[in-house]
């Protein structure tokens, strides 16, 4: 199995598509993100993981994500990954992630003891301004991204 992308999202919907093929709608991809206030913050991040398994592949592997700051390990997760051979799929990582200060944590992603993806996330300092809301003229979406029409 090989890893093809992690992302940081906010939310995902998955839907099928014409002839049976899946869609997977990602919102809010983001690799910094404003402190939500003062210094030290505490945040449980979500990212999506999403892997393919090749035919010759059985199918059974371990996705282990370290995160790191600097050499220091700041959270690690592992968990099992079944994927049809021939076939992707995703799981989603969570891991409670503490910043003091400003700067970034790397995901440190790997399928068993293969290659490893590195996905930065970098906690900027509190907003003066909240985010503003997203608007489908701008490109944002207004309700879960299946709902959306073209």
């Amino acid at each position: 199995m090989q890893i093809m992308s992690a992302l940081f999202i906010e939310h995902f919907d998955m839907r099928q598509a014409a002839g049976g093929a899946a869609r997977i709608d990602l919102g809010g991809v983001h690799f910094s993100t404003a402190a939500p206030g003062p210094f030290p913050v505490t945040i449980t991040p979500h990212m999506l993981v999403l892997v393919r398994c090749p035919p010759s592949h059985a199918g059974l592997a371990a996705l282990e994500v370290r995160f790191l700051r600097g050499d220091e390990q700041v959270a690690r997760n592992v968990q099992p990954l079944s994927v049809e051979s021939g076939k992707f799929g995703y799981n989603l990582v969570q891991a409670e992630l503490t910043f003091d200060e400003p700067c970034t944590i790397e995901a440190h992603c790997r399928i068993d003891q293969g290659d490893v993806l590195v996905v930065p996330l970098t906690m900027n300092p509190p907003a003066d301004d909240p985010e503003p809301a997203a608007s489908a003229a701008d490109g944002g979406w207004t309700g879960t991204p299946a709902a959306q029409s073209s």
